[in-house]
């Protein structure tokens, strides 16, 4: 097991310590959510965004400060490794959940993170998809629309939903990639490969099929928003 692993393994341990009436954030939520938070072009300090972690009240209930300072130092740890992680590449690898009965790939939990995020800064986040390029709103709005699914209020049948939910897991690295290159350019400064990603594509035509994999035209789907 590399350290990277253990570290995850551990993280993932004191989390699961959190009071689970709080509704503390998983492994995964944690990491959409940070990786929401270093996305967005606003600086937004530990103090404010750290006790959405522990739960809906915001209270971790730590029995002691050891227990405290270990936990906050945990994810401090993994907010600081995604955010030296960023300076090399855009291309950040979430972490998913697994369903341990049937293998899927649960990409509902981080998309969930990364959006908590953004309604920390929402004002902000809406004026950055009134003035990015085409690519990037449309990696923004899939984003949006994919946690309209997993809120329950997306208007896509059932058909089209089990496609988008298949290629979900493979398209969010390439939103983010999107979605960093222009809102955080200067933490990309050093870089390896910052220049707009090539797997994120040119905007449809309103008549061609939308990227996001629905089976629907581009005008009847993302292209609505």
């Amino acid at each position: 097991m590399s350290g990277s692993d253990q570290a995850l393994d551990h993280l993932e341990n004191l989390l699961f310590a959190l009071p689970r009436e709080n509704y503390p954030m998983s492994v995964s939520e944690l990491d959409g959510y940070v990786t929401g938070i270093l996305s967005c072009p606003d600086f937004i300090p530990p103090p404010e965004w750290l006790p959405h972690v522990w739960g809906e009240t915001g209270d971790a209930d730590f029995p002691d400060l050891k227990t405290a300072q270990t936990t906050t130092s945990a994810v401090m740890g993994h907010y600081n490794a995604i955010a030296s992680e960023m300076t090399r590449t855009p291309w950040i690898e979430p972490i998913y959940e697994v369903d341990p009965n049937s293998d899927e790939t649960l990409w509902e939990p981080w998309v969930d993170g990364f959006t908590r995020a953004m309604s920390l800064r929402s004002e902000t986040w809406e004026k950055l998809l009134d003035r990015v390029d085409d690519e990037t709103r449309s990696s923004l709005i899939f984003l949006m629309v994919l946690q309209d699914i997993n809120d329950g209020n997306s208007e896509f049948t059932e058909e089209e939903i089990d496609e988008i939910d298949v290629q979900a897991p493979d398209l969010i690295p390439n939103c983010v990639a999107a979605i960093l290159v222009e809102a955080r350019p200067e933490l990309l400064l050093g870089a390896d490969n910052v220049s707009r990603p090539v797997a994120v594509k040119k905007r449809p035509g309103r008549n061609d099929p939308c990227p996001c994999g629905s089976g629907r035209k581009y005008k009847q789907c993302c292209g609505k928003n």
